[in-house]
């Protein structure tokens, strides 16, 4: 049998647990609720938070005893409905996710936070509405700079507090994001090392991945990718309904 997480004491503790928050937002969370999760991938715990910030539950997915742990591996993953539960091949999202549970499900302990930010904390509706502009050829970081957001609005400081609620010491965090290190680190984590996570680009998500190395900093070498910059379709730019034949004309000059 394989360790277990401590579940009556992280739930008597958290209960009764008070503090002043995390972040600039203040976020205090709570465990709710554990129960086991025996999956493909491998026999966790899942565990559920719920937070004073947003309303919305983030869960921790489990691989043994992480209590007082140290370098413990772990991987923040975004809610993606379109790639987690469709299988999207506009990202990389589901491959990602499936990867890190593989990854964690083979060791003695680990942790995927699975935190409720939809479209890069954009939400679900505003991302398709970022589709579409990138059916007309922006990338995501135009799409989401044209709809009035950053290109990334993401906020790690639930995180933090999860990690800490379950009282985990350092992580080893699975990421090829820098910013996810600077921001966990800024917010009180123990980051002590990085564990690469990059997966094969397919056809439809290449140019997104090349956006996230070239415009957000992810540690992507672009070396191994094979295929176009640009998809066919999205050479083309987008037409607003009422332009001149003058003004459709001096898109291309």
């Amino acid at each position: 049998m394989s360790i277990q997480l401590p579940v009556q004491q992280l739930l008597e503790e958290s209960a009764a647990h008070e503090c002043e928050g995390v972040g600039e937002q203040r976020v205090c969370v709570k465990i709710v609720s554990i129960a086991e999760l025996p999956t493909r991938f491998g026999d966790f715990q899942i565990v559920a938070f719920e937070n004073n910030r947003d309303g919305k539950d983030h869960i921790a997915i489990v691989r043994g005893d992480v209590t007082n742990a140290e370098e413990v591996a772990v991987r923040l993953h975004s809610e993606c409905l379109t790639g987690d539960a469709l299988g999207s091949l506009r990202c990389d999202c589901r491959d990602q996710l499936e990867a890190a549970l593989t990854a964690i499900g083979k060791l003695e302990r680990g942790i995927v936070l699975y935190l409720r930010q939809e479209g890069r904390g954009i939400g679900l509706a505003n991302k398709i509405r970022a589709y579409a502009l990138q059916d007309f050829g922006m990338d995501t970081v135009e799409a989401n700079l044209a709809l009035g957001f950053r290109d990334d609005e993401r906020d790690y400081a639930v995180a933090a507090h999860m990690l800490a609620s379950l009282k985990v010491r350092s992580i080893q965090l699975m990421t090829n994001n820098p910013r996810k290190i600077d921001d966990l680190k800024r917010l009180g984590v123990n980051v002590t090392g990085r564990l690469p996570h990059v997966l094969p680009p397919n056809p439809h998500n290449e140019f997104y991945l090349r956006t996230k190395a070239q415009k957000s900093g992810h540690m992507i070498d672009l070396r191994d990718f094979k295929g176009k910059v640009h998809l066919p379709e999205q050479s083309d730019r987008p037409v607003v309904k009422g332009m001149t034949e003058e003004q459709v004309k001096a898109l291309y000059e």
